[in-house]
């Protein structure tokens, strides 16, 4: 992978762990030489993120819509900053640019991100390894409807094996780098974005 599309909070949240993991996966895609591409912001998690990508000398690349960006919320020292005109073509964009994702903790639009990816992935849209950094415990509710989910048989256990699941960013990207897809099926009836 010589990029990593980060979904993360555009706030700090209650936990000091989630800034601590949010820096450390920072200063990791910098030491490995792989660009951070993440929301273009410069609040929350986001920010601490890429600043630290950018304090490690690593590449930060945004991806923000222009409704954001006109609201000062876009990080102005990044390495690349790309202004898209919806939430739909951010996501499209940070996908293109990415060699894998990783979902910190988050709100509404980090779930939204992850499980996009993910359904991506079970469609065939794209090959890459999807990682879910469970800090603190943070997901594991998440991980919990996910059982629940695949034990009503309404997701596969293949489809569920998918998501990569660690507590550590060296851990989550390890795991990562030796993601291999698995053989599914690609569904024919859907475009590739």
């Amino acid at each position: 992978m010589k990029s990593v599309c980060v979904f993360c909070g555009s706030g700090l949240g209650a936990d000091p762990a989630f800034g601590a993991a949010a820096r450390r996966m920072g200063t990791l895609l910098a030491e490995r030489g792989m660009a951070l591409v993440y929301g273009g912001g410069n609040v929350g998690l986001m920010g601490v993120l890429a600043d630290a990508t950018l304090a490690a000398g690593g590449r930060a690349i945004g991806v923000i819509p222009r409704a954001l960006a006109e609201k000062e919320v876009a990080h102005g020292g990044l390495s690349e900053q790309h202004v898209v005109g919806s939430m739909h073509e951010r996501k499209q964009r940070m996908a293109e640019l990415a060699g894998g994702f990783v979902a910190l903790p988050g709100g509404w639009g980090t779930l939204d991100e992850l499980c996009e990816m993910m359904t991506w992935a079970q469609l065939g849209i794209h090959f890459k390894p999807v990682g879910l950094l469970n800090v603190s415990g943070y997901y594991d509710g998440f991980l919990a409807q996910l059982a629940h989910a695949e034990r009503e048989r309404l997701l596969k256990p293949e489809y569920r094996r998918m998501l990569l699941v660690d507590a550590d960013p060296a851990g989550l990207l390890a795991q990562m780098h030796a993601y291999r897809s698995p053989k599914l099926p690609r569904t024919p009836d859907v475009p590739a974005p």
